[in-house]
């Protein structure tokens, strides 16, 4: 297997690409390089299949998806508040739509996890950590609510989200900001 940490990261982000663009079906080594610009036969010197591919672009997403160090602090700064939730799911709403090529890219890889088990191992760990990390900051910096209310604002703006970048009319001339500041509303407690 190749050793080149910068080749497999853009290889990766290729991947995703491939992803979003084509869906599951479409992400073969062959359409990676070529997303790539690499000779063909590149990938498949990186990653031994199309499962382990798979596995990292999941890991790959939500490095692209995390955001900087310090931003999760600064944003926790002012006190907690029902108004402060809606301004950090906006923020995280302005992050997605910045990666829609990464939100679109994970909702293949949870298609494609339901019908392949190590993936799915995969997947669920990566977004275990990742849901586990946001119940524990919500609850930690004394937001309203609980681990059931983060839970809740993962489901709605899960699904809104998906709408907003897959079907965008669904909702008509509804803004999503103003969306979420209902879903907000209607799922954290007042203070």
């Amino acid at each position: 297997m190749a050793r080149n940490p910068e080749r497999r990261t853009s290889l990766l982000d290729a991947a995703i690409q491939v992803l979003a663009d084509e869906g599951a079906r479409g992400l073969t080594f062959r359409a990676v390089d070529a997303r790539a610009g690499v000779p063909t036969g590149t990938s498949s010197n990186y990653f031994r299949d199309r499962d382990q591919l798979l596995s990292q672009v999941a890991d790959r997403i939500f490095v692209r998806l995390t955001p900087a160090p310090g931003v999760i602090d600064a944003a926790l700064l002012p006190t907690p508040s029902r108004a402060l939730v809606v301004e950090l799911m906006r923020q995280l709403a302005q992050r997605l739509a910045a990666e829609r090529t990464c939100y679109l890219g994970l909702f293949e890889l949870r298609l494609e996890a339901a019908r392949r088990p190590e993936l799915r191992t995969q997947l669920t760990k990566v977004l275990r950590a990742d849901l586990d990390l946001n119940i524990r900051l919500h609850v930690d910096s004394g937001m309203p609510g609980d681990a059931d209310t983060v839970r809740l604002l993962y489901f709605a703006l899960t699904g809104l989200l998906f709408d907003h970048f897959t079907v965008p009319e669904l909702h008509g001339d509804r803004d999503l900001d103003d969306l979420i500041e209902t879903v907000v509303t209607r799922i954290v407690p007042e203070v």
